[in-house]
């Protein structure tokens, strides 16, 4: 079967940038796996990242012969994007962390960024800071705990546990006076909308999803016309009843075809 984009995360996270994308091309061919055999992938090492990132993109190309893959997992793009380019021909596109936007949009310099451990202790967000906000205080927060809820089933419950889940890192990035804030794990982007109402109004939230989508639509254009085309969903390890429930859930929500088992 040949999905001309596939998109690749640990689990969930990266959902709210393929719902961009198909908006964007509705008429792409497009597929989603989430790795949920390594997941959470922000809790291991930087080799396992990129042991785990080039074994399932082994099975993606095997399975779906894509002309592109947008890793929309910022853990996984930090530390494996390199080794997926060297390993493998085809493009990939990365997601990291908004680090640049940031800088722009601060007016006090004071910027939060909240990830999983492996991005936050990677030496590649180190790099983004010297380069795009040297003149900036930087205050970390990873969690795992927020990753997690996200993955099993925060984003269907009701907004006031929505709320009551971000509030933790909401504190800690008030307490340290930013004025903004970055979502610099994927999974987050499922409650931009709850970060932004909590840290309204002196804190601004600010993620890479437009300016992933769009610079994967400039190295690969779709083709014109045509009509809208269906987008599969799949995942990887065993399909429990829970997880079979949860993804069809997930599905049903951002317009996919459950298929199971990549």
């Amino acid at each position: 079967m040949h999905k001309k984009y596939v998109f690749l995360d640990s689990g969930i996270g990266g959902l709210p940038y393929f719902r961009y994308f198909h908006k964007k091309a509705p008429q792409a061919s497009a597929a989603y796996v989430a790795d949920l055999e390594h997941f959470p992938y922000g809790e291991k090492t930087r080799e396992g990242v990129i042991k785990y990132a080039l074994g399932v993109t082994e099975k993606i190309i095997n399975r779906l012969d894509p002309a592109m893959v947008i890793v929309v997992c910022n853990t996984m793009s930090t530390a494996a994007l390199d080794a997926l380019r060297k390993h493998f021909s085809i493009p990939f596109i990365g997601t990291v962390p908004a680090v640049k936007v940031a800088a722009e949009v601060s007016t006090n310099k004071r910027i939060g960024i909240i990830a999983t451990a492996r991005t936050i202790n990677d030496p590649y967000l180190d790099k983004l800071i010297e380069s795009f906000a040297a003149d900036c205080t930087i205050e970390r927060r990873a969690d795992a705990e927020l990753v997690a809820k996200i993955e099993n089933g925060l984003i269907t419950a009701p907004d006031e546990e929505k709320r009551k889940a971000v509030m933790p890192a909401i504190r800690q990035f008030k307490d340290a006076g930013v004025d903004t804030i970055v979502l610099a794990c994927t999974h987050f982007l499922h409650l931009a909308d709850t970060f932004t109402e909590c840290a309204a109004p002196e804190i601004k939230v600010v993620d890479s999803l437009p300016g992933v989508v769009s610079h994967a639509l400039d190295v690969l254009p779709p083709p014109a016309g045509g009509n809208a085309s269906r987008s599969s969903c799949y995942v990887t390890g065993e399909i429990t009843e829970r997880i079979d429930r949860l993804y069809r859930g997930y599905c049903g929500l951002f317009d996919l075809d459950w298929q199971g088992a990549l």
